[in-house]
């Protein structure tokens, strides 16, 4: 008998521990009828359209830079990247000092030699990209002029993907310099591509030089040096050194076709001469040296080249997206179907009948909603470089979107929730549960209805000013926390790489196929006629 007991408690437990809001049915087939109980599942149709995104919010550490147009008959058409960075100047930041020697010669103190800059050079660090990696371009780099000054501190205007880069560089005054390049360097050894360091790391990082006028950089030197002598504040943080400095960079293409690189990286470097130095007495270490005629001296100097200033986290980045917008506009009249492109583009709009459910679930209990979207297989795989569909996807409520990416906000499974995309099986993007979402909009409705007054609701105007039912579909990719067993999600953003499908569903009238949300509740009533 005590057997018996402690079999009926462990299943109690067992029960009570694997619930979650994915198993509200469970079991409820297994209830005598006399109960009043009943799991039962309807289907509601859901329409989609395409949905215009002129804009996104952007906030990456990578720079995109290049032009791509789209191959495929019923493509995109091109579309052009390019961004803008700041370079963190690190907090009281100051040069080596000079090398001198004390009146007796028995002592140093300092270690460069002379107080020039031997050269200097804005570097365009990238690890990855996206086309043909042998597509010759040519990128040009410029620097940026007072107007960004003014709009640094205004984040809505720098941090959407349209911003007007033009506004903050002279193509005349403020160019740096063009260099032409491939995403593959063919000029590049093996031995050098493919050499490592003890620890089986990488030697080799693909970059982009800009030599710079050796000018420029004795002009931040002679700066650093009045700012130790405090006669400026320029190198006090990295607010005073973009202000006073240096404003940062624009990097654009103006040649080639088919390749975006993703920028990791953007120094600006500088080499200076150096005296190696005895560690005790600080005076100079002379060696015996030959000079190209063979001649026998001494010499203690030696080039270094620092990277002095950075593209950081803790400096501005933003990217820029130009679409051919005939190609968008020509995609968006199609009907029969939606589409979901990136970077900006085009989202899937969705409309759910929250007023539907609620007319005729109102006194019974969601477990749960599943949503899906099917993509058709794209002909576009054909070609050597195409776009794929996008990994990851957003749901959201439309009326959500700005603030959720603005405040850097991450999916809360209520009103904003992830799928990603099964291209091995189903070829969907799947979200399982959105009950949540379902049951808080119907009850945001009541509660404003509510505090309006019933002689007061204006029911038409509530549903247009809060996008009632309107969901959107939007790529995006997603940062985890991979120091636990569970990696949770700390970061999402719109997705800037380059990606598209083609969606079922549409307009009925226009060719195209109502999608069904599927939902699971629970009825105490057994005799609801359904």
């Amino acid at each position: 008998m005590k057997v018996r007991y402690l079999g009926i408690l462990l299943l109690a437990l067992l029960a009570f521990c694997g619930c979650d809001d994915n198993t509200g049915t469970l079991g409820m087939d297994m209830l005598p009828d006399s109960d009043g109980i009943t799991a039962r599942t309807k289907t509601y149709p859901v329409t989609t359209g395409s949905y215009r995104a002129e804009k996104v919010y952007a906030r990456s550490s990578t720079g995109y830079i290049g032009r791509f147009s789209d191959p495929s008959k019923e493509g995109f058409g091109s579309y052009e990247a390019s961004f803008l960075t700041e370079l963190n100047c690190t907090e009281d930041f100051t040069f080596p000092a000079v090398y001198q020697e004390s009146a007796d010669g028995k002592s140093g103190k300092g270690t460069m030699a002379g107080d020039t800059v031997a050269a200097i050079q804005l570097v365009v660090y990238y690890s990855t990209w996206f086309g043909d990696s042998l597509n010759a371009c040519r990128m040009s780099a410029y620097e940026l002029n007072e107007n960004w000054l003014d709009v640094r501190k205004k984040p809505a205007e720098y941090r959407y993907t349209n911003i007007d880069a033009k506004k903050y560089y002279d193509e005349t005054t403020g160019l740096l310099g063009r260099k032409a390049y491939t995403a593959y360097d063919t000029s590049v050894p093996d031995s050098v591509r493919n050499g490592t360091d003890a620890n089986g790391n990488s030697l080799y990082y693909p970059n982009i030089v800009f030599p710079l006028d050796k000018k420029r950089g004795n002009e931040i030197l002679a700066a650093n040096r009045a700012y130790q002598e405090g006669k400026n504040e320029s190198f006090k943080d990295a607010d005073t050194f973009i202000e006073n400095i240096f404003k940062g960079v624009y990097l654009k293409t103006d040649y080639g076709n088919g390749t975006i690189l993703y920028v990791d990286r953007v120094d600006l470097q500088m080499q200076f001469r150096f005296h190696y130095v005895d560690e005790n007495t600080g005076l100079k270490l002379v060696k015996k040296a030959t000079d190209k005629n063979g001649t026998a001296g001494s010499d203690s100097l030696y080039y270094s080249i620092a990277t002095v200033f950075a593209s950081t986290k803790e400096v501005i980045q933003a990217n820029k997206f130009q679409n051919d917008s005939e190609d968008i506009k020509n995609r968006l009249e199609e009907k029969a179907h939606t589409y979901l492109k990136s970077p900006e583009g085009i989202f899937t709009e969705a409309t759910l009948p929250y007023d539907r459910i609620y007319e005729e679930l109102a006194n019974d209990t969601l477990n749960a909603v599943k949503l899906t979207f099917t993509n058709y297989n794209q002909e576009s795989n054909k070609y050597k470089f195409c776009m794929s569909a996008p990994q990851t996807v957003l749901l959201i409520r439309e009326k959500d979107v700005d603030t959720f990416f603005e405040e850097n906000k991450v999916p809360d499974n209520i009103t904003s929730f992830i799928a990603t995309h099964n291209s091995a099986g189903t070829n969907q993007y799947t979200f399982k549960n959105i009950a949540r979402l379902v049951s808080a909009c119907i009850n945001e409705k009541k509660a404003a209805k509510e505090k309006e007054g019933s002689s007061s609701w204006n029911e038409e105007k509530w549903n247009e000013e809060n996008k009632w039912g309107k969901v959107l579909l939007i790529p995006v990719s997603v940062a985890y926390d991979t120091n636990s067993q569970n990696p949770t999600i700390i970061g999402i953003q719109h997705d800037l790489k380059p990606s598209v499908a083609k969606l079922k569903g549409g307009n009925p009238d226009e060719g195209g196929n109502e999608l069904e949300i599927e939902v699971t509740y629970t009825s105490f009533n057994s005799d609801k006629n359904l």
